[in-house]
């Protein structure tokens, strides 16, 4: 039974039992209670439609629709809805496009309990709270060259396995644009090879692995 005046709160994440356990300590706080819950993108929206959140506490990796695009959808519905991460991914490129599409806010699942609770207290406040990790991974790399959409699309390709010769048919160019780009992605990851340039795009969260 919510108080009047508590923050409602929705909160989206693909595992039952982790959003089971953010349920518990949500609800364990006088102000604050939780309105709904949803495991995927489109869920999210729908139940963010139906409900309409104070605070909206959102995974980024789901199957079907993403948090990136539940993001986006919702804000395109409520373009001030309060919304904030809750992930795994520690990435400065993560960080940066969920915050691009939207979000409010920034935390890693790893964060205690006492900081959960205060950022979301923070972000119905109108306060934008990130993880200290992630604020120095952002800083640390504020002045690099972002990598572009063909270039990351040729990274996760790499990763899979695939030589330059099939990176290239797959993508429809000629080998030596695929030596061109990877050029280019290893002065910007600041790397020489092809296996430290998918260990630092992954850590960074511009590929998955």
């Amino acid at each position: 039974m919510s108080e009047a005046g508590s923050i409602r709160v929705l909160v989206v994440d693909d595992h039952p039992m982790l959003r089971e356990g953010i349920v518990a300590v949500i609800e364990r706080q006088v102000d604050m209670t939780v309105v709904g819950e949803a495991s995927d993108g489109l869920e999210a929206i729908a139940r963010f439609s139906e409900l309409s959140p104070d605070v909206t506490l959102m995974d980024l990796q789901m199957p079907g629709a993403s948090g990136f695009a539940a993001i986006e959808g919702i804000r395109a519905r409520a373009p001030r809805a309060p919304i904030l991460v809750l992930t795994t991914y520690p990435g400065d490129s993560q960080a940066l496009r969920a915050l691009k599409a939207g979000a409010n806010g920034y935390l890693l699942k790893s964060c205690i309990r006492r900081e959960l609770i205060d950022a979301i207290r923070a972000v119905h406040a109108g306060r934008r709270p990130i993880s200290a990790e992630i604020a120095q991974e952002i800083a640390a790399h504020a002045l690099d060259e972002r990598l572009t959409d063909r270039e990351v699309a040729i990274l996760k390709l790499v990763a899979e396995g695939h030589p330059n010769k099939q990176v290239a048919w797959r993508l429809q160019v000629s080998t030596d644009t695929v030596k061109a780009h990877l050029k280019n992605i290893f002065a910007k990851l600041d790397v020489s090879d092809r296996t430290q340039a998918v260990i630092i795009a992954a850590r960074r969260g511009y590929i998955d692995l």
